[in-house]
């Protein structure tokens, strides 16, 4: 039972950790500061090709998180990054990677695509 306890605490520890960390380097952004911004930055869609096509917000290149290490190279360093997926937890997850590869101004969109009400293109 004690080792339970510690193994819980551990595991609470390390994601509050992790939180923190990602709250330095991940801005998130209202809609309305997105839209203040994204026209002068990289404009990235993490999610699936298929969830791309179906919808994305206008300008959005498609990257998908499962691909970003593959493709950095078509990401510029010296522009803000803009990422969004479908909620916010592959966006979290391209910001992580991009952070370890030297990305410093990076944001999120908060919600997601799922709570975008801007423009959208569908293929």
């Amino acid at each position: 039972m004690e080792v339970l306890i510690i193994v819980l605490i551990v595991l609470l520890a390390v994601t509050v950790f992790r939180y923190y960390r990602q709250k330095m380097y991940l801005k998130v952004l209202t809609q309305d500061q997105w839209v203040e911004g994204y026209r002068k930055a990289q404009l990235i869609d993490v999610r699936e090709p298929q969830e791309f096509d179906a919808g994305h917000i206008l300008g959005a290149r498609n990257i998908p998180v499962t691909q970003l290490k593959q493709r950095l190279v078509e990401i510029r360093k010296d522009k803000p990054v803009y990422l969004y997926c479908q909620k916010s937890s592959r966006s979290s997850r391209a910001a992580q990677i991009l952070h370890k590869k030297g990305y410093e101004d990076i944001y999120q969109l908060k919600g997601g695509f799922k709570n975008w009400t801007g423009k959208i293109k569908r293929k």
